[in-house]
């Protein structure tokens, strides 16, 4: 292929005037000052299938077992968060309830997208089938039918929600970019992809940080805990504290594969949850100190990441099977429109 071609005027200019468009849209501002909403509004954020559904089932629970008014919010695509609170039973979303009313001609109902189970209150904003919409988009569409509804004025003691942490799209960043919540729970276990997420969700509470946002880390859920180490590692390196390890533990496993909360009062698993609880209560926003890639790789034995590698960079030699052309440079230059 020739660099120099030229190509079609027209589509060249209209590609060109539409990147342009694209650069120039402006996100919200964050937001600045002092928080003063009386209800906590907390985001969790982890690997996807790392137990924080699982986890925010027993906390809501034990929470409302306190005689506090919980609001539990998944914001998974998936729409599983709430699945483990009603045995297993998925809750209408928001999102298809919503298109499905507007599709009718008519307004949705408190009734239609919110349930409740043992003092907990919850719903499931929901999102796209996959390959058929933007996730994100579909987080912020949700919110803003919670803010027609009167979110801000239910009066709850705690509104928990559900994020997935693997997914870098601006909707499911929402809370931290626009100070919708007044701090951020990561919940991940002694393995490097959980960590490598809990990693990301630290740096963006530090990038936001520093643009004079105000929400901060809480803490770090540890969960399945087999006590190799790395997890608490690397909350002491980012300057967060522990606020609570759900030990691997095969009683818990079977429980939560059988959509029963453990989270109550009396029961065995009972004062796990209970500190929990108090612990996330307790714990302020802070912000935490990110770690580098390498850093992040030196909590774990380089025999079993890879941390010993040594990087050997590639040579046109390499690239042309030995033959080499030289070339002044790779850069693709076309001729000016």
């Amino acid at each position: 292929m020739n660099a120099h071609a030229k190509a079609p005027e027209g589509g060249l200019l209209a590609l060109v005037e539409s990147v342009r468009a694209e650069a120039a849209f402006a996100p919200d501002p964050v937001a600045v000052g002092e928080v003063k909403k009386e209800t906590q509004i907390i985001a969790i954020y982890g690997k996807g299938g790392i137990g924080k559904s699982f986890t925010l089932a027993n906390l809501s629970h034990m929470m409302a077992q306190q005689n506090k008014r919980v609001l539990l919010i998944g914001c998974d695509p998936k729409s599983d968060t709430t699945s483990l609170l009603f045995g297993g039973r998925a809750c209408p979303t928001i999102i298809e309830t919503s298109a499905r009313k507007k599709a009718a001609g008519e307004d949705v109902e408190i009734g239609d997208v919110c349930f409740k189970r043992g003092g907990v209150f919850a719903m499931e904003l929901g999102g796209p089938e996959v390959g058929r919409g933007c996730g994100g988009r579909g987080i912020i569409h949700g919110f803003e039918l919670l803010e027609k509804l009167g979110f801000h004025d239910w009066g709850f003691d705690y509104v928990l929600l559900d994020f997935l942490g693997d997914v870098v799209c601006g909707g499911f960043g929402l809370p931290i970019a626009r100070d919708m919540c007044q701090k951020v729970i990561v919940v991940g276990s002694n393995d490097l992809q959980s960590l490598y997420v809990a990693n990301n969700v630290c740096s963006a509470v530090d990038y936001f940080r520093k643009l004079g946002g105000n929400v901060g880390v809480a803490g770090m859920v540890i969960n399945k805990d087999d006590g190799t180490g790395e997890a608490a590692a690397f909350a002491a390196k980012v300057g967060i504290p522990i606020l609570a390890s759900i030990p691997a533990n095969d009683d818990i496993r079977k429980k939560s594969a059988n959509y029963q909360i453990i989270g109550y009062p009396g029961g065995e698993w009972g004062s796990l949850f209970a500190e929990l609880a108090d612990n996330v209560t307790a714990s302020g926003p802070q912000r935490p100190t990110p770690l580098s890639q390498d850093e992040l790789l030196a909590l774990f034995s380089g025999q079993e990441t890879g941390g010993d590698i040594v990087l050997e960079p590639a040579t046109q030699a390499d690239m042309r099977g030995g033959i080499v052309i030289a070339k002044p440079s790779l850069e693709v230059i076309y001729d000016a429109v």
